[in-house]
């Protein structure tokens, strides 16, 4: 039976009766020309029907619910309306809220509130960014329908179509009022409002709107969507079997942990991005410096797989590379089981696995921490075994002069050497790319990835001087806030310096440190930087820190008892040469990275493809043409075609932050603080918030809810959005969406508070990134 989509009011009445799955409360529907030559009239029918009960008075105007535009939440709808005066005031100012472009036929639907009422929600048939085919579902546990379309809060449901997996028995119901639906309006993609109430213990499904889903693509064949998913399925589960050189029985797919992707390329990175990044790091580099450290050798383990395109760290890997290479048999097994135990006990460490899980380097509360092992079986003799391990391992990387971060600081100054001959060179573009690349992983993201392990070992030894009582808060804050950090530096000069002195020192720098997309300083200084150096006092000003007599003789009689080979004055060096190198590697390192990727611009450029063409490329084309003779332009055109089509697929795909099962790359429940990434755009801009309304044009705004109340702003040629709360079905993410502009909504208070803070942000939605700029 097909049914057209009408105005709210209609379409409601004519699933009345024919609807299934779900209840439609009573409805009552007049024209805005009846109301005005009939009210007395309509109000006697109203108080007929309903009685005397709370009414909702809602919007249903021509206006809304189009098929290019939904104008969700443009007009109002005025809740629990029970006096006979209020109702009349109340339909009034729905119809006032049309505005001037009121029509005579434009409708006001008037309904009884529902009662008991414990969830509520909007749906959607597919993804309306990528046309994608997932029954997306966005929900608060209570009767508020407003937190979810005005954006305050709400829990996101992701469902494939088509899957086997059975959906939690919550959202069942709804799933299957969508299927109904898609009967009734074939072909249509559609977002709906439900509400379920609870009487007697049952549960009961109302329909509260239905109306066109507006897509900013063509939908995606289900067919097709369900292929790719089967193969991550495979390779999930493949993954997740015993692996006869890995120590623990199972294993998990996170996002955030160690080498953290997320953060570093985005979840959906271009493919030039995601190779360069698996090239330089987490192929084969970050294991050959853990193995350095005096970890397990986990040589020929890549650390990070990828679903069709998404970077995926796999944690079995990982929790391995974190074992001292003399724990042995079935304690390094226990000890990865117990890592995995506690990151699937508490899904939200997974950004901090080192810091939370794992137990990586000694430190002075070392044994205070390794207690909670009893509680889990270890025995006191195991725990004596691990100490001992870590001691040797971490006296081994912070020794005063033969410390293993020492030799990886002097090849930082190799790697600068050899590139000044690199580019000097008489030797073809695509030579230099390789050599850039070549040295970059021998003597710059090598020593970087030994600098960053120190760094935390650093940071660690710092914690562990406060859960001791040696250092306050205070004075933790003192030590990092006299460090002399490139950020810091750059801080300064950026008042400091004239232009051109700064950017011959920091040009390099790019937002997107792995893509080719994103302008480096000196490619697009004035997108970055204010230039006037009246205008800011200088930031980035270090304070000078010092020990108390009496912190010196504490810690030296601490570091004695834990038997640690350092005294006073060489640890505090080497805390503050492992935080302070840890940024200075990664600067000079993406020296070589940068020159590297714009020599890859300009091969582009001479070879007919831009730098977007450029971006879907593999790192390996580049290693081929050094070595080979074959068409660099046919090699590289054969590269960028296979990049395109596996990102269509990339950018198409949604997964969980986390996935510790076959059956979660179909079903799953986003964390409430995941962000949602509206459009597959990215936009560089200053950041501002609603009150400074001269300056929005051009801006990204921050705004704390994705209340349609700030719809205004779209009339300001504003370049981007941020919330703090709002899901992916409020209205800011669905006006968003369907203006294509950047945004990333619901972002939390956390990030929010950093990024509504920022002088310039860049939003890279389709690799679900941002990055704050100085």
């Amino acid at each position: 039976m097909a049914i057209p989509l009408s105005t709210k009011a209609r379409t409601l009445a004519a699933l009345e009766g024919v609807l299934k799955i779900a209840k439609i409360a009573p409805i009552s529907f007049f024209t805005a020309n009846d109301w005005k030559n009939n009210r007395a009239v309509i109000q006697k029918h109203l108080s007929e029907i309903f009685g005397n009960i709370p009414l909702i008075v809602r919007s249903s105007s021509l206006q809304e619910d189009q098929r290019t535009a939904s104008n969700a939440g443009r007009f109002i709808s005025i809740r629990d309306v029970l006096e006979p005066k209020t109702l009349q005031q109340a339909i009034d100012d729905v119809l006032a809220s049309y505005g001037t472009a009121e029509s005579a036929n434009d409708e006001v639907l008037v309904q009884p509130m529902l009662s008991r009422v414990i969830r509520t929600g909007v749906a959607f048939t597919c993804d309306p960014q990528s046309g994608a085919p997932y029954r997306i579902v966005n929900y608060v546990e209570g009767s508020d329908t407003a937190a979810i379309t005005g954006g305050s809060s709400g829990i996101t449901f992701v469902h494939a179509q088509g899957t086997k997996v059975q959906p939690p028995t919550k959202m069942a119901p709804i799933l299957a009022l969508l299927d109904e639906l898609e009967g009734y309006f074939s072909g249509q993609p559609l977002d709906i409002e439900f509400a379920v109430t609870q009487n007697d213990e049952r549960e009961c499904l109302y329909l509260l709107q239905v109306r066109p889903l507006v897509l900013s693509t063509s939908p995606v064949s289900a067919d097709i969507h369900f292929h790719d998913l089967a193969l991550i399925e495979t390779k999930v589960a493949q993954g997740l079997k015993p692996h006869p050189f890995l120590h623990g029985r199972s294993n998990v797919f996170g996002v955030m942990p160690d080498w953290n992707p997320a953060e570093i390329i985005g979840t959906r990175p271009r493919p030039l991005a995601l190779s360069l990044y698996r090239t330089l790091i987490t192929d084969a580099t970050w294991a050959y410096q853990r193995h350095n450290y005096g970890y397990k050798n986990l040589r020929s383990f890549p650390l990070m797989v990828h679903l069709h395109g998404q970077p995926y760290i796999d944690v079995r890997v990982s929790f391995n590379s974190f074992i001292p290479r003399d724990i042995e048999g079935g304690l390094a097994d226990r000890l990865v089981d117990y890592y995995m135990d506690r990151l699937l006990a508490a899904p939200t460490l997974h950004d901090k696995v080192e810091f939370e899980i794992v137990f990586s380097c000694y430190t002075l509360d070392l044994p205070q921490r390794l207690s909670k092992l009893s509680e889990h079986g270890f025995s006191a003799q195991e725990q004596e075994t691990l100490t001992n391990s870590l001691r040797r391992l971490t006296n081994q990387i912070i020794h005063p002069t033969t410390g293993l971060w020492r030799t990886d600081q002097h090849k930082l100054a190799t790697l600068t050497q050899r590139r000044e001959k690199i580019l000097a060179a008489d030797v073809p573009s695509i030579t230099r790319i390789y050599w850039l690349l070549e040295d970059c992983k021998r003597y710059g993201t090598l020593p970087f990835a030994g600098l960053a392990r120190a760094g935390f070992i650093a940071v660690q030894m710092l914690k562990s001087l406060v859960s001791t009582g040696v250092f306050s808060q205070d004075d933790y804050d003192g030590f990092m806030s006299s460090l002399n950090t490139v950020s810091g530096q750059l801080a300064r000069d950026t008042t400091n310096l004239e232009r051109t002195t700064f950017l011959a020192k920091y040009g390099h720098l790019r937002p997107g440190t792995y893509d080719i997309l994103s302008a480096r300083y000196d490619e697009a200084p004035d997108d970055y930087f204010s230039w006037r150096h009246d205008a800011q006092p200088p930031s980035g000003e270090r304070r000078p820190f010092s020990l108390q007599l009496d912190q010196i003789r504490r810690i030296d009689r601490l570091l004695e008892d834990h038997g640690l080979e350092i005294d006073v004055v060489g640890l505090f060096d080497f805390l503050q040469a492992g935080i302070e190198l840890r940024e200075y590697a990664k600067f000079v390192f993406t020296r070589n990275l940068s020159d590297a990727m714009a020599l890859m611009r300009g091969l582009g450029t001479e070879l007919g493809f831009s730098v977007e063409d450029m971006s879907f490329a593999d790192a390996a084309v580049f290693s081929e043409l050094h070595t080979g003779c074959g068409d660099a332009r046919e090699l590289l055109a054969h590269s960028i075609a296979q990049g395109r089509t596996r990102y269509e697929k990339t950018r198409r795909l949604w997964l969980p932050p986390l996935i510790t099962s076959p059956q979660d790359v179909w079903s799953f429940h986003l964390p409430e603080t995941e962000p949602n990434f509206i459009t597959q755009k990215s936009v560089t801009a200053p950041v501002v918030t609603p009150e400074n309304s001269t300056a929005l044009r051009g801006a990204i705004v921050a705004i704390p809810s994705a209340d349609p109340g700030f719809d205004w702003l779209f009339s300001h040629d504003i370049a981007g959005l941020i919330t703090a709360y709002g899901g992916v079905n409020s209205h800011m993410a669905i006006r968003a969406g369907e203006m294509g502009l950047p945004a990333v909504i619901g972002a939390g208070e956390r990030l929010f508070a950093q990024w509504s803070q920022a002088r310039q942000l860049v939003l890279d939605c389709a690799s679900r990134r941002v990055v704050v700029l100085p």
